[in-house]
């Protein structure tokens, strides 16, 4: 569905000098049958197949996004709450910034601001956590469950935008975006499990032999 989103009629969209930055893009049709033949539009029109690795990549962002939605969905602390709307908005800036080749210029990217913001998350949220004396089972309440899917697939994200990187130029900051992202689920699933008073599901090595 990602892929829809930023096909031939976002640059048409933001050719429109007077909608403001934070008025949201207006869509007046969800399907245009330019797709049936497996093909669709990166973000400044070119046509491409949908094997195409940009393509996978901003797919696979929106499967981290959708799995931030059912986060949300379920009993999240307001404080990790916040974080996630915020994050599940620039995911959107990432999708938008795959989708346009990284020569075009004036365009949206992802920058250096929002990944320092990640990083002061990752630092804010990590610092009442007990130290690790080992790895973490995904698992423990609801919240950090679901938050341990989002960060695995969120992985898978970082992994499909670094194979796009090989294939085409992509803006370097995705693939620092993703990796930091990650980090800040696996200590968000961390805090949720500590907001909800659970014992993190700790990994025995040979336990079951």
């Amino acid at each position: 569905m990602l892929a829809s989103r930023f096909d031939a009629r976002v640059p048409n969209l933001r050719r429109v000098t007077s909608r403001d930055r934070d008025e949201p893009v207006r869509l007046t049709k969800i399907y245009t049958r330019g797709g049936d033949a497996g093909e669709t539009s990166l973000g400044d029109g070119t046509r491409t197949s949908k094997l195409d690795l940009r393509i996978a990549a901003y797919g696979t962002v929106d499967e981290l996004n959708s799995a931030l939605g059912l986060v949300l969905a379920s009993q999240c602390p307001d404080e990790i709450r916040d974080v996630l709307t915020r994050v599940q908005n620039e995911l959107f800036d990432l999708g938008a910034d795959l989708s346009v080749p990284v020569e075009n210029e004036g365009r949206l990217r992802v920058t250096q601001g929002q990944v320092d913001v990640l990083e002061h998350d990752c630092d804010r949220f990590n610092a009442p956590l007990p130290e690790l004396r080992s790895f973490v089972l995904p698992g423990g309440g609801e919240v950090a469950a679901r938050l341990h899917i989002a960060r695995t697939i969120c992985r898978r994200g970082e992994r499909d935008a670094l194979l796009a990187s090989g294939a085409h130029s992509v803006n370097p900051l995705v693939l620092v975006y993703l990796n930091r992202l990650s980090d800040l689920l696996f200590i968000l699933a961390r805090a949720a499990n500590a907001a909800d008073g659970r014992e993190e599901p700790l990994w025995r090595p040979g336990s079951s032999a």
